[in-house]
């Protein structure tokens, strides 16, 4: 059997269609997986072991398609559902499984304040569509496989992190999901125990205006590590703080207990942290925490993000309590912050690179 599965991005949409390839590859443990994508996200699965061949679509859907042609799929899972998604599938003619992405609901929600959303995560929706092929939940949550190549060495953190820290996510792909600067400072420098700060190249800058509050404990390590080598800091830390974005879904996947900070999106769009039936059962206390300022009429102004906030105002993050949040990570932590040795200890054997510990 071949199967071709499409979803074309972004990060985390990816993270979280990871669990119904994996479902796929138990139920036909001999079928070929195909999957397409972006070029520009290539890194996010070129290390799952479930997927035999990738396809890497960079606007040349023709070529792209000429190059699926010959395959002869007998089934495409499209998880992305859009125009073109649609094109490949038509072109393929092979028997197609579709994703409801919920756009009307999604409108009436960000524009109408009516609430019609169904309450089911994106990635149960993702596994009841490879259920039309026998595919079931195994309750293991999300994958990410950081490859050998991108494992960061403990001694590329400073020594004062080696023992144990907070990864703080500070990026996001629009404005209005990110805290202010001034709002991480004042966050970061209530955290007592040591802080990484996680984002590309563009909030570099931001994360260098926060690391001056305090040099020694707080490492600003936006821009200084690719993709997969960030996935493996967020794999390493004790616990992580995240704006809506790529890596607060790979915190899913590594298990790790996460603070999930909501500006102008909103878990009721149903894609808040998840982690799986089999992990939830196992944990004595909550994993995650959305973090929401309670009693906005406002939230969510956007299905993905926006600018700028639609009212001017941008209470959804200007008003988020800091000092709740931190002490809210401290309580996580329990006990002090470790005391730092010369090199740093070494993790324990075996910590895990992919989606479960």
């Amino acid at each position: 059997m071949k199967i071709l599965v499409i979803r074309f991005s972004a990060i985390g949409d990816i993270v979280l269609a990871t669990p119904a390839i994996r479902c796929l590859r138990k139920r036909y443990p001999d079928a070929e997986i195909h999957f397409l994508t972006k070029k520009s996200f290539a890194a996010v699965t070129e290390a799952n072991p479930y997927i035999n061949r990738f396809h890497y679509y960079d606007n040349n859907l023709p070529e792209i398609i000429a190059t699926l042609k010959p395959v002869g799929f007998d089934h495409v899972v499209d998880l992305q559902n859009n125009v073109r998604s649609w094109r490949v599938k038509r072109a393929l003619n092979a028997k197609n499984h579709t994703i409801d992405k919920l756009n009307v609901q999604k409108f009436l929600l960000v524009n109408l304040r009516m609430d019609r959303m169904p309450g089911r995560h994106i990635t149960q929706r993702s596994l009841d569509v490879v259920r039309q092929l026998g595919a079931q939940d195994d309750g293991l949550g999300l994958d990410y496989f950081v490859p050998d190549k991108d494992v960061v060495p403990w001694d590329s953190l400073p020594a004062t992190h080696r023992n144990g820290y907070v990864a703080v996510v500070i990026g996001a792909s629009y404005p209005t999901k990110k805290m202010p600067v001034h709002k991480l400072r004042d966050l970061c420098g209530e955290i007592t125990w040591p802080v990484v700060l996680l984002g590309g190249p563009e909030e570099k800058a931001d994360g260098e205006q926060i690391a001056t509050v305090d040099p020694q404990r707080i490492f600003n390590a936006c821009g200084r590590f690719n993709l997969n080598q960030s996935a493996d800091l967020v794999r390493k830390a004790r616990m992580v703080v995240s704006h809506d974005t790529g890596l607060q879904y790979v915190a899913s996947a590594f298990g790790k207990p996460t603070l999930a900070v909501w500006g102008s999106t909103s878990p009721k769009l149903d894609v808040e942290p998840y982690y799986g039936s089999a992990f939830v059962n196992a944990s004595e206390s909550p994993i995650y925490e959305n973090i929401l300022v309670p009693g906005l009429p406002c939230q969510p102004c956007s299905k993905f993000g926006n600018r700028r906030c639609p009212q001017g105002h941008f209470r959804c993050m200007e008003d988020q309590d800091t000092t709740a949040i931190a002490a809210n990570v401290n309580r996580r932590m329990q006990g002090p912050p470790p005391t730092p040795s010369e090199g740093g200890e070494k993790p324990p054997p075996g910590l895990p690179r992919r989606g479960r510990s």
